[in-house]
């Protein structure tokens, strides 16, 4: 395989990803687990069988969703997961020299697949190379968002 020179370099650390991220909605595990959730709900009202690759998708981000609660109405949980990714993406923070620095779309969708009220900022960048850009006041009130969000979708 030869590769072309002239393609630019793709590091998702230094967010330089490919022209496919461009213009485009991410989602993080628990936004397609409770959207899953609900198209499975309506298959089994019209009793139709979910296929394999639907259950294989359904097992992994249920896997890595702690965001869940049974007594939390879908559209409760649904709510607040948009709430978090508005509150996600919104996140503006002044760098020194007076320019805006604001979450990347792969960030936002990364920090909310990190789901856990313990994450420290190192964590945090350890997982999310890119985030090493903003101070790390900056992360821990993004870290901030994140908790109390799960903390109402849990609670």
């Amino acid at each position: 395989m030869v590769e072309d020179a002239t393609a630019p370099i793709e590091n998702v650390a230094e967010l330089q990803l490919g022209k496919e991220f461009q213009d485009i909605h991410i989602l993080s595990n628990a936004q397609v687990a409770v959207i899953l959730q609900a198209s499975a709900g309506y298959a089994v009202s019209r009793d139709e069988e979910l296929n394999d690759v639907y259950r294989k998708v359904q097992r992994y981000v249920n896997r890595f969703t702690s965001m869940t609660n049974p007594e939390k109405e879908h559209q409760e949980v649904v709510d607040e997961l948009d709430n978090l990714q508005d509150a996600l993406t919104a996140f503006r923070k002044e760098t020194e020299d007076g320019d805006e620095q604001e979450l990347h779309p792969a960030e936002v969708a990364a920090l909310m697949n990190l789901v856990a009220t313990d994450t420290m900022v190192e964590e945090a960048v350890a997982l999310i190379p890119s985030l090493s850009r903003f101070p790390e006041a900056a992360i821990d009130e993004i870290l901030d968002i994140i908790r109390s969000t799960i903390i109402r979708i849990v609670s």
